[in-house]
């Protein structure tokens, strides 16, 4: 990280893949303003992956990436195992990092992580083999993992010589399972960052869709959360209160939860209005009763939603 500081928020660049997962196909030109607003108000962490769009996602980042200095922007990306096929184990991980590097005209990475568990310790010992030795280490991560499997991971990295620094799981006022499991609690006990995808749950959190407006027909997400936004209604009013409290819209909410409870969230950002949300939650301070309340609320809900390539972190 050459001693750059993480800020509060990460902006997630998954939905820039164009993969289906949200819809509608995202302009260039339209992710461009978001970048740039992003970047006018200081938000310079971007999270991407090559399974986003099987390499969209990074070169849309990349080519909005290029023109500023090198030291001015965290990226973090993903070595996903299901994305190197049949491809030979041995090569197969260093061959994935300098194709992915390439699109950033081989800029190292800041963050790099193992995506989900597919032969998670093959591939986290490939990554420290990798790095082990070089001058140049990024911030090395796990995603989708359990807590065996997390301490599984920091001690094969630590055979190496090197650092588990960071865990991504999916973590929400409707996913808690990384904290009741115990995880959130090992990673500030081991100094190890905990970022939290998924806190909008996709944006049936931000106070944008009800019944009455469901997710647009034809997505993933729409498939996943139309269903049960019903529900999701219940949580959503008490959000709207707490967040008219604080004058600030709903979105603003889940997001100030999140980090109130130790995690940098990953926001996906795909409009202006999803950064300015995301640099006015940062500066958001929840009461004690308010996380209490949405905590509740959102508990006897009982609504799974954790999504089919994920599990519950037990």
């Amino acid at each position: 990280m050459n001693n750059k500081k993480l800020p509060k928020i990460a902006l997630g660049a998954w939905a820039w893949g164009n993969d289906g997962t949200f819809g509608n196909e995202l302009p260039e030109e339209e992710l461009k303003s978001v970048f740039d607003t992003a970047i006018c108000n200081g938000l310079n962490l971007w999270d991407t992956a090559y399974a986003y769009g099987m390499g969209t996602s990074e070169k849309v980042l990349a080519g909005f990436l290029k023109d500023l200095p090198s030291d001015s922007y965290i990226v973090s990306d993903k070595f996903t195992p299901q994305c190197v096929g049949d491809k030979d184990f041995p090569s197969a991980m260093a061959d994935m990092i300098a194709m992915q590097e390439s699109f950033f005209s081989g800029r190292h990475f800041d963050i790099y992580w193992i995506h989900n568990t597919a032969d998670a310790p093959k591939w986290t010992e490939a990554l420290a083999s990798y790095y082990e030795g070089k001058a140049d280490v990024p911030m090395l991560g796990v995603s989708n993992h359990n807590l065996k499997e997390i301490k599984e991971a920091k001690a094969i990295l630590e055979t190496h010589g090197l650092k588990l620094s960071a865990v991504q799981n999916h973590f929400s006022l409707l996913n808690r399972s990384s904290e009741t499991s115990g995880i959130l609690g090992f990673c500030k006990k081991n100094g190890i960052a905990f970022f939290s995808y998924m806190v909008l749950e996709q944006g049936a959190l931000s106070g944008k869709y009800d019944t009455a407006h469901p997710m647009p027909e034809g997505s993933a997400r729409a498939e996943a959360y139309n269903p049960i936004l019903p529900s999701i209604e219940t949580l959503n009013t008490v959000i709207g209160k707490i967040a008219k409290a604080h004058d600030v819209d709903a979105a603003q909410i889940p997001v100030a939860w999140a980090i109130a409870k130790g995690t940098l969230p990953i926001i996906g950002v795909t409009k202006t209005k999803h950064v300015e949300d995301a640099v006015k939650a940062m500066n958001i301070t929840l009461l004690k009763d308010e996380i209490k309340e949405i905590e509740e609320t959102a508990s006897t809900l009982n609504l799974n939603t954790i999504r089919f390539w994920e599990k519950e972190m037990r």
